[in-house]
């Protein structure tokens, strides 16, 4: 569970701000987004491969620059 405490005389947009900062590192809103629809195993693996794929190809590309 994320929490956030008021600190000194922080405004209610610097809360929501840190708020949000934490939900991002924790992961939270990746993991609601990946639960909203059901995904087929097989689904996931390929597209799993094709992500390692691209990111080796974008690799590649610098190292020859």
């Amino acid at each position: 569970m994320v929490a956030v405490k008021r600190e000194g005389n922080e405004t209610g947009e610097q809360m929501i701000k840190k708020f949000i900062r934490k939900i991002k590192k924790s992961g939270l809103m990746d993991e609601v987004l990946d639960r909203r629809y059901y995904v087929k195993p097989s689904d996931k693996k390929r597209a799993e491969k094709k992500r390692n794929i691209a990111e080796h190809k974008k690799r590649m590309q610098k190292e020859n620059r």
